[in-house]
């Protein structure tokens, strides 16, 4: 069993290539997986290993960046969820490509899953998912708009089309760990909007807190890693991943005649060209050499 760590804190940050050589040397050292990224604006990852291996870098974490006054999300995994290590430097940890968000300076109001089912049953609050469209295939809360993007830039584009500060007076925002919908929040008051909320922890912190019971939640939660959802109780969903396309796909999904492991799915079969089936199968086949990716591998590799 492997401990997983899903984390995240705005904070400024300098010399950061001091701050990633110790952090990718403890990594190593303990046997930790993921990836971790560094900018000015802070610090945001996801990582597995051993117990002990991931409570000596949160340790670190704590005492260099207070890592605990931003998000620490713990949950586990029956399998290794990442191949490696990695700790990179970027401009963002999240990329929005909007300067004038900057949750270092301003943000909007932070919600605790126990009071979010109250928020939501505000008739006045218009709710936004922030995250992406392979995302929200999964799951969303009850009466959510999905503003059906393919990557987190695209946010700026939905706002500037379909939202006015003059009509929509509360807004109230989630992802799945809490880092976009606070930098969503950053940016939507600088554009105008007053009242701008978002969950604390993210979809993740509510399924672990909130009772099924009482849950306002439907479906799974993506996560990007190799257990590709989870749902209440964080607990493992049986969902795989089309490497096609990024979508979740279910056991009936592999069932098609539209599903070829590594190539295609029911949801992009009709878009997918015998060029670009040629050059998956070849991917697919380089993924098995080295067994596959995770998520977050597979998304960099295409960003490459």
């Amino acid at each position: 069993m492997f401990k997983v760590a899903a984390l995240y804190r705005f904070v400024s940050l300098n010399d950061l290539p001091a701050l990633q050589s110790e952090i990718k040397a403890l990594c190593e050292a303990q046997d930790i997986c993921g990836t971790i990224l560094l900018a000015p604006e802070g610090i945001n990852g996801t990582v597995g290993g051993p117990e002990k291996g991931i409570d000596a870098l949160i340790l670190l974490l704590d005492q260099k960046l207070d890592i605990f006054k931003g998000e620490v999300k713990f949950s586990t995994a029956s399998e290794k969820p990442f191949r490696r290590i990695k700790v990179r430097l970027k401009k963002e940890i999240v990329t929005l490509r909007a300067p004038e968000a900057d949750p270092n300076v301003t943000v909007g109001t932070y919600v605790d899953p126990q009071e979010w089912n109250a928020l939501m049953n505000d008739p006045e609050v218009t709710l936004i998912d922030t995250r992406n469209d392979y995302e929200t295939a999964v799951g969303i809360f009850e009466g959510a708009i999905d503003p059906n993007i393919k990557t987190f830039t695209e946010f700026k584009d939905y706002v500037a089309k379909n939202m006015d500060p003059a009509k929509h007076k509360k807004v109230a925002m989630f992802c799945t760990g809490g880092i976009r919908c606070e930098k969503a929040s950053s940016y939507m008051l600088t554009q105008g909007f007053e009242e701008v909320y978002h969950l604390k922890g993210g979809i993740l912190k509510y399924l672990e807190t909130v009772p099924k019971s009482e849950s306002r939640w439907n479906g799974e939660c993506f996560v990007f890693d190799r257990r590709v959802a989870v749902g209440h109780g964080l607990e493992e969903s049986p969902y795989e991943l089309c490497y096609g396309c990024r979508y979740p796909i279910t056991e009936e999904d592999k069932q098609s005649k539209a599903f070829e492991k590594g190539v295609s799915c029911p949801h992009c079969i009709n878009d997918l060209t015998p060029e670009r089936a040629a050059a998956f199968r070849m991917r697919h086949l380089q993924f098995m050499k080295n067994k596959e990716y995770s998520i977050r591998e597979f998304q960099e590799q295409e960003r490459a």
